[in-house]
């Protein structure tokens, strides 16, 4: 059995491959064999010591396998079940791994273990920008940054389904044809363009009720220039650095925007957000309503090159690690 670890913060260089032995489950674990492990931003982010963690430490929030294992305590899994999951503790970089069951799922028997390891982070995380952070309405415009990344593959799907208008960023030309093809009404290259001018003038003036931004620092304050009067700025993510402080006179007051900085542990904490979310997001999946398309696979001993192309915007969707 293998897991990269880290025992200290710094770049690509410190995730180091371990052999290990797992001890027997807990009461309320399982033993997971990995079939696929999902990679999102947030790893870089927990490698580098932006988040801090408590070192030595595993890394990897998402994966999806097989039950190996269970604990005495354990009811509602089965060895043998298909289960994915996101969320502390982390080490889903790793081969085989024991972990609670409070944020387990079960994946239908029609979705792919390998689709499954892309969903839980970046599905989830649509579920809840789109159902509970700013519950959209039909009709609506709305505009969301990183549109050819993973979660904006899934973001324009959904969003698509639930009847808005949904504008897109991307960062090149190249992005342009693929952030359509996940179903974006209009796209904007924020290198090229001014993105908020652009978004202005696609809604005749009147700016987007929302934008959902993962990318950070170089995207706050256009957003906020984009945004409709009583818009809300949904800042989930830092690709592009961390945020600068914010000037609320200046930014927000003007047009009496809201502020919200959301994440999953505040949307998904209990068993019963998690199975509502995934029981939605499976359903679009297991439909064809939302398509997923997998960037690229890589090898668990090649990590350090993995989070290199994650830190240089090669990934472009969702990607996976075959343990």
């Amino acid at each position: 059995m293998k897991a990269v670890e880290i025992s200290k913060t710094g770049g690509p260089e410190v995730l180091e491959i371990k052999e290990i032995t797992l001890d027997k489950p807990g009461a309320d674990e399982v033993t997971i064999e990995h079939k696929a492990i999902g990679l999102n931003y947030i790893d870089t982010y927990h490698r580098s010591g932006l988040y801090p963690l408590k070192l030595p430490s595993g890394i990897g929030v998402e994966g999806a396998g097989i039950i190996k294992k269970i604990g005495s305590n354990v009811k509602e899994f089965s060895i043998g079940d298909k289960i994915s999951y996101s969320g502390a503790p982390l080490g889903a970089y790793s081969t085989h791994r024991n972990y609670p069951t409070k944020n387990l799922v079960k994946v239908p028997n029609n979705i792919d273990l390998e689709v499954a390891a892309t969903l839980m982070t970046k599905g989830l995380t649509t579920f809840y920008l789109l159902h509970k952070t700013y519950p959209v309405k039909s009709g609506e415009t709305i505009l969301f940054h990183a549109a050819a990344g993973g979660v904006g593959q899934i973001f324009g799907q959904w969003a698509k389904t639930l009847g808005c208008i949904v504008i897109g960023t991307v960062g090149t030309d190249e992005k342009i044809d693929k952030a359509k093809s996940y179903g974006y009404d209009h796209i904007i290259n924020y290198n090229k363009e001014n993105f908020s001018e652009k978004v202005l003038e696609i809604t005749n003036g009147k700016g987007v009720s929302v934008v959902y931004d993962g990318v950070g620092k170089t995207t706050l304050e256009g957003s906020l220039k984009c945004l409709s009067i009583r818009g809300m700025m949904v800042s989930f993510g830092n690709a592009s650095g961390a945020l600068s402080l914010i000037d609320v006179p200046k930014l927000l007051q003007p047009k009496g925007l809201y502020f919200i900085r959301p994440s999953m542990q505040q949307y998904l904490s209990k068993k019963e957000e998690i199975n509502e979310g995934a029981k939605i997001l499976f359903e679009k999946i297991g439909s064809g309503k939302i398509k997923i398309e997998i960037f690229k696979k890589y090898k668990l001993d090649n990590v350090v090159e993995v989070h290199k192309d994650l830190e240089s915007r090669k990934i472009l969707g969702p990607a996976i690690i075959i343990p």
